[in-house]
């Protein structure tokens, strides 16, 4: 028995002896937490400190972007509207136009460097890797296609003018003329793009007198629409104007032609019409052709003298 209890008193005195040096150790390990916790809470507070840093200079980068970005896309526009309401004016000589049109490409020239330092600041953007800014809608593309519209823009204007200066100077056309034109083609440029589409163009003709038949618009359209766009421009609706202003036809003009079609006769056929002329014009002679009936007449004459005498106001027909 002796034994047996000497056996439990080293037992529990060896128990104690090795939870005291536990609690030793733990305690130790305890400090060395408490060391590592003190260097980390440092570290920790200066990565944070870091990451605010560069969040607000990421927002500062933002701000100045959209600043000028806000103020630089309203400033194309406003241009852009300008140059078009410039490009219809029907006021004044176009002269006083193209000089206007080289103010607007001065001012535009100038504004280049607010683009440049907007290009600087998007590459400031780009190397923080910022990729979204809520301080505006425009991005740097927005903003590129923009400015290289308007460039375009002023230029091709600034062209348009000059053509048609060489134009009215080329083929003696008044300044009043030109007002007349372009007061037509902007009536009939329904989308105010200044461009008018076939039917626009259609509907100009006829309202200047024009009696369309299917054949005469499309020869008239090969003229204006050469590369079959679908559209006529200024420019080439003052070329068909300027054309048919100088190449009018007189009644004499008129009458030697139908004399080769009726091979030198006095009268022409209604068979000879139909033979030489689009199926429509042919018919609107026919119906408006008097009988002829002077020498050598014979059935089915027609008259081309008297009819082209009429249709130049010459006689009552």
């Amino acid at each position: 028995m002796e034994g047996t209890a000497a056996n439990i008193r080293r037992s529990v005195e060896n128990s104690v002896k090795d939870g005291e040096k536990i609690e030793g150790a733990k305690g130790e390990d305890r400090w060395k937490e408490r060391g590592n916790v003190k260097q980390l809470v440092p570290v920790r507070d200066q990565s944070l400190q870091e990451e605010l840093a560069r969040q607000h200079a990421n927002e500062r980068l933002r701000r100045q972007f959209a600043a000028q970005a806000n103020a630089i896309g309203p400033w194309i526009q406003n241009k852009m509207e300008e140059i078009a309401r410039s490009s219809i004016q029907i006021t004044g000589a176009l002269e006083d136009q193209m000089n206007q049109l080289k103010q607007y490409e001065h001012n535009i020239i100038n504004y280049k460097n607010n683009i440049d330092k907007l290009e600087g600041d998007h590459q400031l953007i780009q190397e923080a890797l910022v990729f979204d800014n809520k301080h505006t809608n425009y991005t740097m593309e927005h903003i590129r296609v923009g400015w290289e519209l308007l460039l375009t823009t002023i230029a091709r204007t600034i062209n348009e003018v000059e053509t048609q200066i060489l134009t009215r100077d080329a083929k003696g056309i008044t300044q009043e003329q030109m007002n007349e034109f372009r007061a037509s083609f902007n009536h009939f440029d329904r989308r105010k793009n200044g461009l008018m589409d076939h039917e626009d163009f259609r509907a100009c003709l006829i309202s200047m007198g024009y009696d369309l038949g299917e054949a005469e618009f499309a020869r008239i359209m090969t003229l204006v629409d050469p590369n079959g766009q679908g559209t006529v421009t200024f420019q080439s609706f003052i070329d068909f104007m300027t054309r048919e202003t100088a190449d009018t036809d007189t009644a004499e003009q008129v009458i030697a032609s139908f004399r080769i079609l009726a091979s030198d006769k006095p009268y022409i056929l209604a068979e000879e019409l139909r033979r030489e002329l689009p199926p429509d014009q042919a018919q609107y002679c026919i119906k408006r052709m008097p009988p002829y009936s002077g020498p050598g007449s014979v059935p089915g004459a027609l008259d081309y003298t008297a009819f082209s005498s009429a249709l130049y106001g010459e006689s009552d027909l």
